[in-house]
């Protein structure tokens, strides 16, 4: 197997709020949009960020997403500046985003933040000075 991600994928329990969130709120662009059933973003090159809905995913997996509690898995946006950071908590604050916390500098050097969305995932928004953290960025 190759060492490489094509889908990031998550289930959620209402489709319409992540929607409302990511597109409405976020201003992101779906690449597919299926109503009541599954949004697909490009996040990168060859990487899709998935939005399905529970009951799809329960028919297809055949268990349901446990739910309760903070989700054990983050998503980071990487940003260029520590101001970015801020600018993207006070925009997911602004769309919507529940438990947004204070951005902080790191012990590792970097500076970062986290909000959660509709589902509780946690996304950090990061400006992390480190060739990986560069490598990363746009």
């Amino acid at each position: 197997m190759d060492q490489r991600v094509s889908f990031i994928t998550l289930a959620v329990a209402d489709l319409g709020a992540s929607r409302r969130f990511y597109v409405d709120g976020l201003g992101w662009d779906p690449e597919l949009d299926e109503p009541d059933e599954v949004l697909m973003f490009r996040v990168a090159d060859k990487v899709v960020l998935s939005l399905w809905d529970e009951r799809g995913f329960t028919a297809e997996i055949g268990h349901p997403p446990a739910r309760g509690g903070v989700p054990p898995i983050t998503l980071a946006h990487n940003v260029a500046t520590a101001r970015g950071v801020d600018t993207v908590l006070e925009q997911a604050r602004v769309a919507g985003a529940s438990e947004v916390g204070e951005a902080a500098k790191r012990e590792w050097g970097g500076y970062t933040g986290y909000f959660a969305d509709p589902d509780g995932f946690r996304w950090e928004v990061a400006y992390n000075p480190g060739e990986i953290g560069q490598s990363v960025l746009p």
